[in-house]
């Protein structure tokens, strides 16, 4: 091997061992539906955007997930009251601190504004329009049942497989649209929750780590390790106390302790 050759190997090691994985672990009830339901949203989007009717049929069986993940009576309430407090806290910050009062903060009070109009006008439970049609329904109950949306048991549903993507694709983002208002307010959420939070470094002895809380009120952990490290992170935590223990990340074997000290950096994330 040439000297070039032995400084590219090294410098594609110094850049997987600098990779990151990202990990977010919800800390209440609230920011753990919001995370569910943004991964559900993005996935639904991705296979909307496909042209494959096995791709159509996933993005429709998303959409179930997403029926019923959003079915908590209080969740648009609980995300209207959020938005609103937000909301308010931006206000305050800009009129107490000119410096603060730029274009970022008026953009997102703007979006913060839209997104709460649009919320408030949707009328009736979450997903009602989809809860109505009974040829929706009916796949919906056939989907839960391993093989049982075959074009045997549901041959209206197999004829609408084999129209075009375009056809297909018009459909559910008619299915989706009513929902928009939610993905919306999540996304601002959490993209707001995310930014709140503050990164520490710390190092987990022999695979363990523990850190006492002192009542604090953090909604959410985002945990980051170098993608070379073959560990996953376990994590307890509440307003006392986080205890993360870091596994060998063996997917094909009965989970153990990696014992061996493990440098990681944790965001604690809190929306005021």
């Amino acid at each position: 091997m040439t000297i070039f050759g032995a400084c590219n190997n090294l410098r594609r090691i110094c850049q997987l061992i600098h990779v990151m994985i990202h990990y977010e672990f919800p800390l209440n009830e609230k920011v753990r539906t919001w995370l569910r339901l943004e991964d559900l949203f993005a996935r639904m989007t991705h296979f909307v955007l496909q042209d494959d009717a096995v791709d159509h049929h996933e993005a429709l069986t998303t959409l179930f997930e997403i029926l019923e993940a959003s079915g908590r009576a209080d969740l648009k309430s609980a995300l209207l009251q959020e938005l609103e407090l937000q909301k308010r806290n931006l206000t305050q910050r800009a009129d107490n601190d000119p410096i603060l009062s730029g274009h970022n903060i008026e953009e997102t009070l703007q979006e913060l504004e839209h997104v709460t109009t649009d919320l408030l006008a949707m009328l009736g439970k979450i997903g009602q329009h989809l809860r109505k049609n009974e040829w929706l329904m009916v796949i919906k109950q056939r989907a839960s049942m391993p093989g049982g949306t075959c074009e045997f048991d549901l041959p209206s549903y197999h004829y609408w497989l084999q129209q075009p993507s375009a056809v297909r694709r018009a459909d559910l983002e008619a299915w989706l649209s009513p929902l928009l208002p939610i993905q919306e307010g999540i996304r601002i959420a959490l993209r707001m929750l995310r930014a709140s939070g503050h990164t520490l470094n710390f190092v987990a002895r022999n695979g363990n780590f523990q850190q006492m809380q002192g009542g604090r009120n953090t909604q959410m952990l985002r945990l980051a390790l170098p993608r070379a490290l073959p560990c996953v992170p376990e994590v307890g935590a509440n307003r006392y106390a986080i205890n993360i223990r870091f596994l060998h990340a063996d997917y094909l074997a009965k989970s153990t302790v990696f014992a061996q000290d493990v440098s990681f950096h944790l965001t604690f994330c809190e929306l005021a």
